[in-house]
């Protein structure tokens, strides 16, 4: 699972333009976006009459999104926005990550988007540009015991109940099915949301007998090679048994279907996922992978840009109207005024959505045993 295929995307956003990326849906945290890109308006020597915003984006080991969707998607919005957007990515380095923030904060960004792999990381990113006068916006991923003016993410706890439910229709008419749960990184507040909404569906079922949890696992850093090897653990332990398989993301999906395949056992449990990445849709289509959370990330990107722009102004009423939603923080009991956007569940019936919406394209996932597949469906 250390490598996996290179995703191309082309996203056409409302502005019309056509934007390029590439991302790796690898468990190696050296995989492409590894140096430090750039937007083309930095490279361009800037420009956008609103000045500069700072982007800082986790890593590339967990999922394709980071570098093929949400990169591409959020230098359009802040465009659209009149910024110049440098979007950097830290991958998975708390020092890059930190020296990648005062970089930013030192040149005076007018405001700070960041997505931080360890909540710590980003909290002491956060009160360094509090001090500095500049706002930041939580993307995707909180940070917990921070103090960034807004969050903007999808309802996670809706995703994991997507996931959940998903399963359990998969399992219905087998009593008893074995589950197990790989998750993500324990440190990821993301994955404890995936986490609480699975078990809101999942742990009734456990408790009547319907269903049996195996085992719960989370896997540190999102590392999809580790998720394979520990799933492949529990697998052996249990005998060689499993009935269904609750991953938290794709590229964790994709490592369990690689263990199910050597033995025999892909296509017959079900395999839940999250991203819809390339990947992840081909397995679904194959039937290796029962389902994916599509998430809308266009929508994230637009709606951070906007908050992005109010707060530049100054204008906090602006803001709030944006940012209708809160997530609570345990960690300094403070509610963040957030932008909560709603996930969807994918099937193979419903993975044209996907396409004609442009997150991924029909070339990328319809090619040699798919293209019947894909003919099917309607995608083309």
């Amino acid at each position: 699972m250390r490598s996996r295929t290179l995703t191309l995307l082309a996203a056409t956003v409302s502005t019309g333009l056509v934007l390029t990326a590439c991302g790796a849906n690898s468990s190696n945290s050296g995989g492409t976006g590894s140096s430090s890109a750039s937007s083309s308006a930095q490279a361009g020597g800037g420009g956008g009459a609103n000045g500069k915003v700072g982007v800082i984006l986790p890593e590339t080991a967990s999922s394709a999104r980071w570098e093929a969707f949400d990169k591409p998607m959020l230098q359009a919005a802040l465009a659209a926005q009149g910024f110049d957007a440098d979007v950097q990515n830290a991958q998975g380095d708390a020092q890059k990550f930190t020296t990648l923030a005062d970089g930013f904060i030192s040149s005076g960004v007018k405001a700070l988007i960041i997505a931080p792999s360890d909540p710590a990381v980003g909290a002491a990113v956060e009160a360094k540009a509090k001090g500095a006068g500049i706002p930041v916006i939580d993307y995707d991923r909180p940070s917990l015991g921070g103090s960034a003016d807004y969050y903007v993410s999808f309802d996670n706890e809706k995703v994991g109940q997507l996931q959940g439910q998903a399963m359990a229709d998969a399992l219905k008419d087998k009593a008893g099915a074995g589950v197990v749960q790989i998750e993500g990184a324990p440190t990821d507040n993301n994955a404890t949301l995936f986490t609480k909404g699975q078990d809101s569906v999942l742990e009734p079922l456990f408790s009547s007998g319907k269903l049996k949890r195996i085992q719960k696992q989370p896997i540190n850093d999102w590392d999809n090679q580790l998720g394979g090897t520990t799933f492949e653990q529990i697998f052996t332990a249990n005998g060689g048994k499993v009935d269904g398989v609750v991953a938290a993301n794709d590229g964790l999906a994709g490592a369990v279907i690689t263990i199910l395949k050597k033995n025999g056992l892909n296509g017959k449990v079900p395999v839940t996922g999250q991203d819809a990445t390339a990947d992840g849709l081909m397995a679904v289509m194959r039937g290796d992978q029962y389902m994916t959370v599509f998430k809308p990330i266009k929508e994230e990107a637009e709606a951070t840009a906007k908050l992005a722009a109010a707060l530049a102004k100054g204008d906090t009423a602006g803001a709030d109207a944006i940012a209708t939603g809160k997530l609570h923080d345990p960690k300094n009991n403070r509610d963040i005024k957030s932008v909560l956007l709603t996930p969807t569940t994918i099937l193979a019936k419903d993975i044209k959505t996907v396409v004609t919406q442009g997150y991924v394209k029909a070339s990328e996932i319809c090619g040699g045993d798919l293209a019947a597949k894909c003919s099917s469906l309607g995608i083309s």
